[in-house]
């Protein structure tokens, strides 16, 4: 008698990866958490926020899931290391890091009031705190060193459609963002021989709390720069948060992406296929 051969194991099966996603307290960087955890990873959530976050790990365990919430402040690198430290030791050494952590600050948006010469030095310097330095610089050199002693991991970087095409207004978020493509594709390079990739998501429009206000009006219709960005979206709508794990999943699988880094995978709805 034959025996039957074992099923393969999905090319998106994470049941081996210890996923650490910075900025899970937020709407996207959650979404992905438990995105990653129905893929059967672990997931250690992290973010200033501990309502939040342990919302989020709450979220998960309840679908049957595996995620603990860590309080860290992505900007301080004493933070990092003690969160790294305390996932290791509770859910395992970590295969997959997502920075999710970024905002726009209304101080370093260009309005009617606000000319782009009148913004303050110091406001520019939060800005790149909070998407680049937390956003991507120190947690690579937190969990990246680690991951290349090991021989592998995934590191997934949270873009912009303003990394590639600055928008109005959010200038310093625009430019933050794109040097967090650079360093992507600067990190790709400097740790492939030690088997971790880096690789980027360009989210496109998908409302959350700082955006909010932005593109819709008290009654729930959105507000002209809403309609001027869905004319410029070829599929004429907003995208939804869980449209992002599908690209996430599929970056932290080893077996699904495994000779893919450096590369930037747009979830945009076309908007950056078109120019007018």
């Amino acid at each position: 008698m034959t025996t039957p051969a074992a099923p393969s194991p999905s090319r998106f099966d994470l049941s081996h990866a210890v996923a650490v996603v910075i900025g899970a307290t937020g709407v996207l960087g959650g979404t992905l958490a438990e995105g990653l955890a129905e893929a059967g990873a672990k997931v250690a959530v992290l973010g200033r926020s501990a309502e939040r976050g342990t919302a989020c790990a709450d979220r998960i365990k309840a679908k049957g899931g595996n995620a603990q919430f860590f309080e860290c402040d992505a900007i301080d690198k004493a933070s990092l290391a003690a969160a790294h430290a305390a996932i290791a030791e509770s859910l395992g050494a970590p295969t997959v890091l997502v920075n999710a952590a970024g905002g726009n600050d209304p101080k370093v948006t260009v309005t009617g009031d606000r000319s782009f010469e009148s913004i303050a030095a110091d406001d520019w310097r939060a800005s790149f705190d909070l998407n680049l330095v937390g956003g991507a610089l120190l947690p690579c050199q937190e969990f990246g060193p680690a991951m290349a002693k090991r021989g592998g991991g995934s590191i997934i970087n949270i873009a912009s459609v303003s990394a590639h095409l600055p928008l109005s207004r959010v200038i310093a978020y625009s430019a933050a963002k794109a040097a967090v493509l650079n360093l992507t594709q600067f990190l790709a390079r400097e740790w492939a021989p030690h088997g971790v990739r880096v690789n980027s998501i360009t989210p496109g429009f998908f409302p959350a709390e700082q955006n909010r206000r932005l593109l819709f009006n008290e009654d729930g219709t959105p507000t002209p720069r809403a309609q001027s960005i869905l004319g410029h979206t070829p599929m004429a709508r907003f995208g939804r948060s869980e449209e992002l794990i599908g690209a996430a999943v599929f970056l932290a699988s080893p077996a699904a992406s495994g000779f893919i880094t450096g590369t930037d995978l747009r979830v945009d709805g076309g908007f950056l296929a078109q120019t007018i």
